[in-house]
């Protein structure tokens, strides 16, 4: 697996050094010059770690680990030129992993990062929080396969569940019917086949009245989970 990494930071240098650096290692790179962009690709994209530049223009990395600690307990490492240790001290306690002090060793940072992503994905530390995934007011319990919603159960088929499996661990980002027939059915997909538009129907049904709160057809690409905004 592939795993993707945002870089924001409005110095391009840096961006361009650690790009080199992670796509030699085999990760996706993503970049942001500032925070407004680092929350849109967060939308819109599916992260697995963030280097976070604190001193951004018009929403600053402090700002941006607030919002996306609301939802999201990805590893984050903060990179900056504030190197007190009081600044080291409230970055941690709003929820960053890691510290890396500029100017940084570049081979220091990728141990960081490799380690941060050893930890939350191979030890378990991801996994384990994620057992209840919460996606509005909806929770999925993947340990015993059951979705509620305000508390109430919401009986699904399997493949029902698969799918909303698939929705709920990306919240925003697009599959297509090919994906999701695979996901769920577990063959090749039938261009002819219209399993995908009766069951996503159906689910639609059992999650809302509202045809749209949940899951949102986009048009000529596929379905996606609607999430709650930053």
């Amino acid at each position: 697996m592939a795993y993707t990494i945002l870089i924001a930071d409005d110095e391009a240098e840096i961006r361009q050094l650690l790009r080199l650096y992670l796509e030699k290692d085999g990760y996706e790179v993503m970049e942001a010059e500032n925070g407004v962009e680092a929350m849109e690709i967060l939308r819109q994209r599916e992260i697995h770690l963030i280097l976070l530049d604190i001193m951004m223009p018009q929403l600053d990395g402090y700002q941006v680990l607030r919002k996306l600690r609301q939802e999201s307990n990805i590893p984050v490492i903060f990179l900056s030129a504030k190197g007190a240790d009081e600044d080291k001290i409230l970055g941690l306690d709003l929820g960053a992993d890691d510290y890396i002090t500029k100017p940084f060793n570049p081979l220091e940072a990728m141990a960081r990062i490799n380690a941060g992503i050893r930890r939350f994905y191979h030890l378990g530390a991801g996994q384990q929080m994620q057992r209840q995934i919460q996606v509005k007011d909806l929770t999925l319990d993947t340990e015993a396969c059951a979705l509620y919603r305000d508390g109430k159960p919401i009986a699904l088929t399997s493949v029902e569940y698969k799918l909303m499996k698939l929705f709920m661990e990306h919240p925003g980002k697009v599959f297509t019917k090919q994906q999701l027939y695979e996901e769920g059915w577990g063959e090749d997909f039938i261009v002819a086949d219209n399993n995908i538009m009766v069951c996503i129907s159906k689910l639609r049904g059992k999650l809302s009245d509202d045809h749209d709160a949940y899951i949102k057809t986009i048009r000529g690409l596929g379905y996606r989970m609607e999430k709650d905004e930053m």
